[in-house]
C-alpha cells in the first residue's frame, strides 16, 4: 500500500516562526484544523472576518509554509487497515549510509504511516497499519525482515485507541 501523498502548496518561504501569528491566524488554523473542508464564507464567520479578508489570510498562511496541506482523514476499519502496530527497530551499524539504506526501505514498506528516527533503546519508531494480526504476520516474514542493517525489531500492538488527533496545538501568547 503506497504512502498517501498529500498536496501541498509551494514551500516559497520558510514556515514562520508560531510567534508571527496574532489571533485571529490561530483561531484560522484551529478551525482549519477541526474541519477543512469550511468553504471560506463558513471559515470567515467562525473567526470574524469578511470573506476576502479570510481568503488573504489562508493563502498567506500557506505561503507561510503554515498549511502544508489540505487531506481527507480515512476511517482505518472501513479500509481494511483497523489494525496499529508501533515497531521499534535498532540497527546494526550507525552509520549515515546504514540510516540511509533503512530510510529508503522503510518508506516502501507496506501500510507504513509514519517512521521516526529517535533517541533511547531504539533507532526508530515505524507506525504502520494492516487489516489485523494474520496479515501484519505476513507483512512481517515478507518486508520487516528484509529492512536492509536491521539488528533487531520490536512490534506492539495497539490494543485500543486512547487518544488520537492530527490538531496541533497552537499557544495563545
Amino acid at each position: 500500500m503506497p504512502a498517501t501523498n498529500v498536496r501541498r502548496t509551494n514551500d516559497a518561504q520558510p514556515p514562520a516562526p508560531a510567534e508571527a501569528l496574532d489571533r485571529t491566524d490561530r483561531a484560522i488554523l484551529r478551525q482549519l484544523q477541526r474541519d477543512a473542508s469550511l468553504s471560506n464564507v463558513a471559515l470567515a464567520a467562525k473567526v470574524h472576518l469578511s470573506a476576502p479578508a479570510c481568503l488573504r489570510r489562508v493563502e498567506r498562511l500557506k505561503r507561510l509554509g503554515l498549511i502544508q496541506g489540505v487531506v481527507a482523514l480515512l476511517n482505518p476499519q472501513a479500509v481494511g487497515a483497523g489494525m496499529l502496530v508501533m515497531i521499534g527497530v535498532v540497527l546494526d551499524r550507525s552509520t549515515p549510509e546504514s540510516f540511509a539504506a533503512f530510510e529508503k526501505a522503510a518508506a516502501k514498506v507496506s501500510g507504513c504511516m509514519e517512521c521516526h528516527v529517535v533517541t533511547g533503546e531504539f533507532d526508530y519508531f515505524m507506525l504502520i497499519r494492516t487489516r489485523d494480526s494474520e496479515s501484519f504476520n505476513r507483512l512481517h516474514a515478507e518486508q520487516l525482515l528484509y529492512l536492509p542493517g536491521v539488528r533487531q525489531i520490536r512490534s506492539f500492538m495497539v490494543l485500543r485507541n486512547v487518544l488520537s488527533t492530527t490538531e496541533l496545538p497552537l499557544s495563545m501568547a
